[in-house]
């Protein structure tokens, strides 16, 4: 079958003991003025009803680890004259100015935000992609599109690729708090990581780490390895760590399996919070889905964070075998979704759901218990789904 190329607390893993060093920015000493961000993109169109599938899709906050920004509207939108409107960090300028009109229809826009001071420069693309419904009964994650972090070349990150053939950033880590916490890290030292030889092609490696001296001052020891669908905000994570992670996407499929291959090594020792061996605990791996309404009631904007995951009100459906053996062979899971409602096809056309996948190497990293060590490869995910003609 062809492919479409598109708890909860354990993934806030290491990150209270990370912010001890959040100092530790791109701009060094310099904090004033060397910021050189754009913070917020907003399209205003004539009809948004038309345009968009939800009215709170007119505007993204981006994320400072984000260099493409990616605005899905309906499949017969026109592109070709469009304004967006930034807003910047405080004192930078963007050629080409905020508010000038472009075809997106040639593809992405590139932006060049230069900071107050004048000596920081990032650029990013903006891409405005008319998306029709996905009616293919499986989606595939492959994790064949990964690259270092191109502000810090100190971490991994992985892509997805759009319908224009650009790459996407669907897919998150914690990486960028580990580097806060082990700046001296190397890449391949991070709780994140790609693996070149996996099940088929390469393959993404997730291993529980040591934190190092902060997180042993703070009693954030370990680091578990962790991958989601989804953004992750180092920006708040000081203020409030648990909502630094947003899980989903939206998805226009009901889906039905979640499949895929990993292999599993538990750490030799589970630590507790403090960092004692917890005696005849082994470490387990986390791996499940969970699709979810988007929106509320009254049409404000939901996303799942690492508080509620696996407990919002707003969940229709999960995927979660619970328990992973651990295996040293590539081993297939399949696990159904589990649906608390019915589906509404109209909210599921108009992009009202959205989809959360996680993996993490420990089950407890949220509450900083696991074993250093432990070791959770994936690879060939599928997302089987069912649709109505």
């Amino acid at each position: 079958m062809d492919c479409i190329i598109p708890n909860y607390r354990h993934l806030i893993i290491g990150m209270l003991a990370m912010l001890l060093m959040a100092v530790n920015t791109s701009c060094g000493d310099e904090p004033d003025g060397c910021e050189a961000d754009i913070e917020t993109v907003t399209l205003h169109v004539s009809s948004p009803e038309h345009f968009f599938f939800q009215a709170t899709d007119s505007m993204q906050v981006v994320l400072s680890t984000d260099s493409v920004i990616t605005f899905a509207v309906r499949g017969d939108a026109d592109v070709t004259s469009l304004s967006p409107v930034l807003t910047l960090s405080q004192g930078a300028t963007v050629t080409p100015e905020s508010g000038t009109t472009h075809d997106f229809s040639n593809g992405p826009v590139v932006y060049t935000v230069t900071s107050q001071d004048g000596k920081w420069r990032r650029t990013y693309r903006v891409n405005i992609v008319p998306t029709m419904v996905t009616v293919a009964d499986t989606l595939c994650y492959d994790f064949e599109h990964y690259e270092l972090e191109t502000a810090t070349q100190r971490y991994y990150q992985w892509h997805n690729v759009l319908p224009d053939g650009s790459l996407g950033n669907d897919w998150a880590t914690a990486n960028a708090g580990y580097r806060i916490s082990m700046s001296t890290a190397l890449p391949e030292d991070y709780p994140t990581t790609p693996l070149v030889d996996g099940y088929d092609g390469a393959a993404v490696c997730l291993m529980t780490r040591d934190t190092g001296p902060f997180g042993r001052m703070a009693n954030k020891r370990l680091a578990a390895g962790n991958m989601f669908l989804g953004t992750f905000d180092i920006r708040i994570a000081m203020s409030d760590h648990l909502r630094a992670t947003r899980f989903g996407l939206p998805f226009t499929s009901r889906p039905a399996r979640f499949t895929g291959y990993y292999t599993y090594e538990p750490g030799p020792t589970v630590q507790d919070f403090y960092g004692n061996p917890i005696e005849g605990r082994v470490d387990s791996a986390d791996v499940y889905a969970v699709f979810y309404r988007n929106h509320d009631a009254a049409g404000n904007e939901v996303v799942l964070y690492g508080d509620n995951v696996l407990s919002s009100n707003q969940i229709v459906a999960v995927a979660n075998l619970g328990y992973y053996e651990p295996t040293t062979t590539w081993t297939a899971w399949d696990a159904e979704f589990v649906y608390r409602e019915t589906i509404d096809e109209q909210l599921l056309a108009n992009r009202g759901y959205s989809l959360a996948i996680v993996f993490s190497s420990s089950r407890g990293g949220g509450d900083f218990i696991g074993a250093i060590g432990s070791r959770l490869c994936v690879d060939k995910v599928r997302l089987f789904c069912t649709h109505e003609e």
